[in-house]
């Protein structure tokens, strides 16, 4: 018994709606997307020269992988306020969106830096 052609095809049409989709999604959106993949490959990164070289300065490596995922949630926040369909925040201005994002980054990075020493 093989893999059924069904299956097959099911993937690829799933795969095609949501390329489909995605498409309308406007380019701010999918700047923040891209942010978002970044800081969580640049932890990610992070995770694995720590299992290769080790954790001497352990302080170092979790001030950097919570400041990468830290950057990613702020940024997926952005990402639910800036949205055009999200209803919730249909009266709150991007400008407003972004410089909270912008000030929620500072105090982050702030606690990331007096966490080093």
């Amino acid at each position: 018994m093989g893999k059924s052609p069904t299956t097959k095809d099911d993937a690829q049409a799933l795969f095609k709606s949501l390329r489909s989709a995605y498409s309308a999604t406007p380019t701010n959106l999918k700047i923040i997307d891209l942010y978002v993949v970044f800081a969580v490959s640049t932890a990610l990164v992070q995770v694995v020269y720590l299992a290769i070289v080790g954790s001497f300065p352990f302080n170092s490596f979790l001030s950097g992988v919570l400041s990468c995922v830290g950057t990613a949630v702020l940024a997926v926040c952005l990402r639910i306020q800036v949205n055009k369909e999200n209803k919730e925040f249909k009266d709150l201005p991007p400008e407003r969106a972004f410089a909270d994002f912008v000030l929620c980054n500072l105090v982050l990075h702030l606690v990331i830096m007096n966490f080093l020493g």
